[in-house]
């Protein structure tokens, strides 16, 4: 069976890095330092005019829980029109209760919205308190892929949960591990696992180009490097797909 990458990307470099280097497919993301927030609309429509293969967004009003209120469940409704209208493959998104279940409903409202564009559940699930009835869940409402760890801090720590629910799910929805996957790790999360799809970020060091740098003064939370980014890095992500490609 052949194995499906994906690429967490959190710019339009990084989307570039992730086709050069072999990827299927990249989920676009903002804000990755606090797990991704919905892209920009300019974003999305540049990403998807460099893009050859499938574009993904995800689609999250804000960085913490998943219990939305009502005006940032109306914005994601937009968000994934918008998606839509500008042609991605596929949205990826989350949304649970109050007491840690699967938000059925509002899931099912949104997966009717984006039409033929693929859903993906993302890892709002690792934070359910019922697994396997989540993923009854989630495929009740119409997702096709779920994002998971396993409900470990990484994929790999989380595989036997993994392998169960890729069982359970059988036909009816792709399992796809991420967290934590590296090209070292990736075919021993293939073999114990037993999925097909896997998620990474292959994320580098990528040095700012400015020369005059103001110390002491920063944008963000305290301690931060403002001159200091990751990136998407085409080498790594040809490190993953090879190993994919020797299973």
């Amino acid at each position: 069976m052949s194995k499906i990458l994906e690429i967490c990307a959190g710019s339009l470099a990084s989307c570039v890095a992730a086709q050069e280097g072999g990827a299927q497919r990249v989920e676009l993301c903002d804000n990755l330092g606090e797990g991704g927030t919905t892209p920009s609309y300019g974003t999305l429509a540049m990403a998807r005019g460099k893009l050859d293969i499938k574009l993904h967004a995800i689609i999250r009003p804000r960085g913490g829980d998943f219990l939305y209120s009502t005006l940032e469940f109306d914005a994601m409704a937009h968000d994934v029109e918008v998606c839509r209208s500008l042609g991605l493959d596929g949205v990826v998104l989350g949304l649970l209760t109050a007491d840690g279940d699967i938000d059925a409903a509002r899931t099912r409202e949104l997966a009717a919205l984006a039409g033929p564009m693929a859903v993906t559940f993302h890892r709002a699930f690792d934070l359910a308190r019922d697994p396997e009835q989540a993923l009854e869940d989630v495929i009740a409402a119409g997702c096709k892929r779920l994002l998971s760890s396993g409900q470990a801090p990484s994929a790999p720590q989380g595989v036997a949960l993994l392998s169960s629910l890729r069982e359970q799910a059988g036909a009816r929805l792709t399992v796809m591990p991420g967290a934590g996957v590296r090209a070292g790790n990736i075919a021993e999360l293939a073999a114990a696992s037993g999925c097909a799809e896997f998620h990474a970020s292959a994320r580098g060091e990528a040095e700012s180009a400015m020369r005059y740098r103001r110390c002491g003064v920063g944008m963000g939370a305290p301690g931060v490097d403002e001159y200091a980014r990751q990136e998407t890095s085409a080498a790594l992500v040809r490190e993953l797909r090879d190993a994919l490609d020797r299973l």
